[in-house]
């Protein structure tokens, strides 16, 4: 994989072309200041001080009980150090007040790669559903998984220059509440040839998804040779798309092929072989859901989100699911014999 490649996949980058085709967004480049906010991890979890709000959320995530230890009393002798004041961003919060509100007032954030999928049991939802700018930057100062964006988006490349790309983005997607997970896919192109999909999310059995299947199957196949595949550079990548309940296919995300994406119901050595012959077949096309209830994956509570687990050879991510695999199998030969 190439730097390209991954560039290709920001969605500063791919969202002008696919605008028609996506979920209404609009694109903020960050003062390198509010990159170095997210990126420093020396003193407390400090908010930024909201020039609309300054109720809006507290400054500092604290405990006061744990502060009168450091208290210094009258007399002591010692200078008690200024705390330095908490960072401010008029400027960009003002951008982002007005594009919440032209977008509904409700929004998804995410950076130039990455959502902070890691950090919604702190937002008061439970949910990456933001309002305001000060939510924004609590679910970003407070999200572990934005480092692969801030520091390691190159890592994979055989061509990696620096650590970071020269600048951050930030995009904010229009909320629908009404968004089904069972109608998310993600997509698998090697060399320009859509060579598999897989349902998205994979810790649900979605009984539709079994009656849908080859209807779906279709609708993405003509999407993708209608409208990605003349369109997207790359040879190889992953694309993640939405159908709606009028059958409409949206773009949702671009990903590099490898890497830090998901393979999700396949592995990754499946799909470099699937359609390997070289021939430009449709049939080789593989469509994987979840058959039944004993193929679902199980919900993994990490720290980061699903897609940025190491679950590479060897990991112990990758050995935790070959067991999970080894007794989903167990238990469906177990049921199979006693019926």
């Amino acid at each position: 994989m190439k730097e390209e490649e991954v560039n290709r996949c920001q969605i500063q980058e791919w969202y002008p072309k696919f605008k028609s085709i996506s979920i209404k967004t609009l694109i903020h480049q960050l003062p390198e200041s509010f990159v170095q906010y997210l990126l420093d991890d020396s003193g407390p979890f400090v908010l930024p001080v909201s020039i609309l709000n300054q109720d809006a959320l507290p400054n500092r995530v604290h405990n006061p009980a744990e502060e009168e230890d450091f208290q210094v009393s009258e007399g002591s002798g010692d200078e008690a150090e200024e705390p330095s004041p908490p960072p401010s961003f008029p400027e960009l919060e003002l951008k982002i007040k007005e594009s919440i509100e032209s977008l509904g007032g409700e929004v998804f954030p995410k950076l130039n790669w990455s959502a902070p999928k890691d950090s919604a049991w702190i937002s008061t939802a439970g949910t990456l559903r933001c309002t305001t700018f000060i939510e924004i930057a609590l679910l970003f100062r407070a999200s572990d998984s934005l480092v692969h964006d801030l520091c390691h988006a190159y890592d994979s490349c055989i061509d990696k220059s620096s650590s970071r790309p020269e600048s951050f983005f930030l995009a904010l997607r229009k909320w629908y509440q009404s968004l089904q997970p069972d109608m998310e896919f993600r997509c698998f192109v090697r060399g320009q040839k859509l060579v598999g999909i897989s349902q998205r999310e994979v810790t649900t059995f979605y009984p539709i998804l079994l009656e849908k299947k080859n209807s779906l199957l279709l609708l993405i196949q003509a999407f993708f040779k209608d409208r990605v595949k003349s369109r997207f550079e790359s040879e190889n990548y992953t694309f993640d798309v939405y159908v709606t309940k009028d059958e409409r296919v949206k773009v949702v995300d671009f990903n590099p092929w490898g890497a830090f994406t998901l393979p999700l119901l396949f592995t990754w050595d499946e799909l470099e072989h699937i359609g390997s012959d070289g021939d430009d077949d449709d049939n080789d096309l593989e469509f994987r859901i979840l058959e039944d209830r004993c193929a679902v994956r199980p919900g993994l509570k990490t720290a980061v989100p699903y897609d940025y687990l190491d679950t590479s050879p060897g990991s112990g991510w990758d050995q935790f699911l070959r067991n999970t695999d080894e007794e989903v199998q167990r238990q469906t030969r177990s049921t199979e014999a006693d019926t």
